[in-house]
């Protein structure tokens, strides 16, 4: 059998979905899992399942808890190197979103060997790597398997003070909501299978889905952070939800102020989406308001971002500090975006 050809192989063609757009939907997921987690609950799983957080945290002890997360997919670019760099970046930041530090990884690896050349997963698994080595930290060891689809991902542990851990389920009425990356990510993700994304859009894609998310530990110290995720496969909607379902509070959510990447705005009116974004509306849709505003800013606040950014409240005192933290580490898009009030969990778009 002859080889692959590398230079005619795109991978977004061998995953029937890509990034985070491959998450199961909302509703289907919370009915899968509705009863699980019901065993052994021991004191120190600080968090588990029950208010979908980015990782699990264990405590050890007094000034340490273990945090583990794991996260994988098909591709969402054609690039190999860019594909495991995205991956890995995605996954090491659930640990950052979380306040934690990362230790060490272990790489998931699933990949159609008869159709992709050896090379090619080679690439996959060096840009994973290349990402780690940002992060400070080894892949230990790992799994693979001969998969009909190119899959990769990392396990990722790390270590945080349980005293110091940042949920989602801690925000609290007057808080500020603070993104720190700008959205786009799974309609750029589209434009790319239609061969419609040029090359500058696609290079702002890439920084910003490589761009690790380590404002996350310092806010671990930063008095007024309360809650803490990182917007990924339900969207920028979805995971504000998320937040104000575990809080018991309510969001309004200012449209004008959230930062977009460059050219979706434009893609969205022209026809660009994703079939995730549909999944997820009908998933949570009920519970957000839109206002004066329709099918687009529905798309764009559904849309499924790999590798998104930190979403943060705080108290109004703290947004300066917050938005330096992000500045200095290189968010310059991290923008205030709405705020948090008393009320049945529900976002209201202004």
């Amino acid at each position: 059998m002859n080889a692959p050809d590398l230079k005619t192989i795109r991978l977004t063609e061998l995953a029937h979905g890509g990034g985070c757009g491959c998450k199961l939907a909302p509703a289907l997921l919370e009915s899968i899992i509705a009863k699980s987690g019901a065993g052994l609950l021991p004191k120190q799983l600080l968090v588990g399942i029950e208010t979908s957080d980015d990782a699990a945290v264990y405590q050890i002890n007094e000034s340490q808890a273990i945090v583990a997360t794991t996260d994988f997919f098909m591709p969402v670019v054609d690039d190999p190197f860019d594909f495991g760099a995205i991956a890995a970046t995605n996954a090491i930041s659930d640990v950052y979103a979380m306040a934690g530090r990362p230790l060490f990884a272990l790489a998931l690896v699933g990949m159609p060997i008869n159709r992709l050349p050896v090379e090619t997963i080679r690439k996959i698994l060096e840009g994973g790597e290349s990402v780690c080595a940002k992060a400070g930290i080894p892949i230990a060891g790992g799994h693979s398997i001969d998969s009909v689809e190119p899959i990769y991902g990392l396990v990722v542990i790390g270590l945080a003070d349980p005293r110091k851990v940042k949920r989602n389920a801690d925000a609290q009425p007057g808080d500020r909501l603070i993104l720190g990356k700008a959205l786009g990510v799974g309609i750029c993700s589209a434009a790319i299978k239609n061969g419609k994304l040029g090359a500058a859009g696609y290079a702002a894609m890439l920084a910003s889905t490589t761009q690790l998310n380590t404002p996350g530990l310092t806010f671990a110290d930063l008095e007024g952070v309360h809650a803490l995720t990182d917007v990924s496969g339900f969207g920028l909607a979805g995971h504000l939800f998320e937040v104000c379902k575990g809080s018991a509070v309510a969001a309004t959510l200012r449209w004008d102020e959230v930062p977009l990447l460059p050219g979706v705005l434009d893609m969205v009116k022209a026809g660009t989406k994703t079939g995730a974004s549909s999944r997820n509306w009908q998933g949570y849709g009920k519970y957000v308001d839109l206002g004066r505003y329709g099918d687009v800013e529905k798309t764009l606040l559904t849309d499924p971002q790999t590798s998104g950014g930190l979403l943060v409240t705080c108290a109004p005192e703290a947004v300066e500090r917050v938005l330096d933290v992000f500045r200095s580490e290189g968010f310059g898009r991290a923008a205030v975006i709405g705020e948090v009030h008393a009320g049945a969990p529900s976002v209201k778009v202004t």
